[in-house]
């Protein structure tokens, strides 16, 4: 039987998510300390199937509990920094992508500030140089959190800084707003140092030559189209079309390249079903249809300027299961077949 966990309460905000690539740290930590998916949910108020299968996102307020159920199921103190270090090269979904493709380690905190909003709503990251110093701050969406939450985001970026830089990064000087109330011997491990905590701000602060140091095996020639494909996805998350459209054509893209865009699976990732997510889009004078059209085409045009991308490819990215599917739509929607507009768009 589950044990009772005392959470604090996170306020509400089902707005704010986290996509599912963000979520599978926590549940990898959850599991390698013996706690299951549906234990870990029950535990955070959520129904025990909510997390197996993976969902393709979740609110950041859920998220939220479930990190505090994790350290308290486990009777870990040290779980935020456990998550952390379970990130992978996918956890950061379309943004991590393009992290990879970045010359130097500047370069990729430059994009982790532009484009983090794709991965998660729970805080931003801003980075500041003065003289010899640069100083990397993450702002959390959710300051009444457990130490959990901040602790999981830099324990994440050491881990995933170690994959940028191809090995061990120069000791940073962490600094963190909560309580120093657990161990400090698992801090100095993962961070190379003991933290300052009571700090005004979270924060680390390192020398500002790392910046220049160049990302090793980075194709930079991909650089231009992920970062077209995540302005196209930031896109969708700001002010203009209507909200359910927005939300709508977000998910599609997230999902084109998995084949996982019928009304059914984008319903469920919208916590809708697929009646109701059928009646909003007409409310909003759109169909699902539409709004599926209109990103594959926007997505196209934008890849087709791509020299590097073959046609097969762009099918594969629009997920299409063949080019001649992909071919066919592009003309009904250009008026000519894909070959012809990149000739007369480049």
């Amino acid at each position: 039987m589950t044990k009772p966990c005392s959470i604090a309460p996170v306020a509400a905000n089902p707005s704010q998510r986290v996509t599912g690539s963000y979520l599978q740290p926590l549940l990898d930590a959850a599991a390698a300390r013996g706690v299951a998916p549906a234990d870990l949910a029950r535990a955070a108020g959520l129904a025990p199937e909510r997390l197996a299968p993976l969902p393709d996102s979740l609110s950041a307020p859920d998220y939220i509990r479930l990190l505090d159920a994790g350290a308290e199921l486990a009777s870990d103190p040290h779980f935020g920094l456990h998550v952390g270090e379970c990130v992978k090269l996918g956890t950061y979904s379309v943004y991590g992508l393009v992290l990879l493709a970045c010359r130097d380690i500047g370069q990729a905190l430059e994009q982790t500030m532009r484009y983090e909003a794709l991965a998660h709503d729970l805080g931003r990251s801003q980075v500041t140089v003065s003289g010899a110093t640069a100083r990397y701050e993450w702002i959390s969406h959710y300051p009444g959190a457990s130490r959990h939450l901040v602790e999981s985001v830099f324990a994440g970026i050491q881990t995933f800084g170690r994959w940028l830089a191809g090995g061990v990064l120069p000791v940073a000087q962490v600094s963190f707003a909560h309580a120093g109330d657990a161990g400090m011997d698992e801090y100095e491990r993962v961070f190379g140092s003991r933290p300052v905590f009571d700090a005004p701000a979270n924060c680390g602060e390192f020398d500002a030559a790392l910046l220049s140091l160049p990302v090793p095996n980075a194709d930079i020639s991909l650089y231009p189209v992920l970062q077209q494909h995540a302005e196209r996805l930031l896109g969708q998350r700001e002010p203009g079309a209507p909200a359910i459209v927005a939300g709508v054509r977000a998910a599609i893209i997230r999902n084109l390249a998995h084949d996982r865009v019928r009304l059914a699976s984008i319903a469920q990732e919208l916590d809708l079903s697929p009646r109701t997510l059928q009646r909003k889009l007409s409310e909003a004078g759109a169909s699902f249809q539409g709004v599926l059209d209109g990103a594959r085409y926007a997505l196209a045009q934008d890849y087709l300027r791509q020299p590097g991308l073959s046609l097969a490819d762009i099918a594969f990215l629009l997920g299409y299961q063949e080019q001649s599917a992909f071919t066919h739509a592009f003309k009904e929607w250009a008026g000519v077949n894909p070959g012809a507009w990149r000739e007369r768009a480049t």
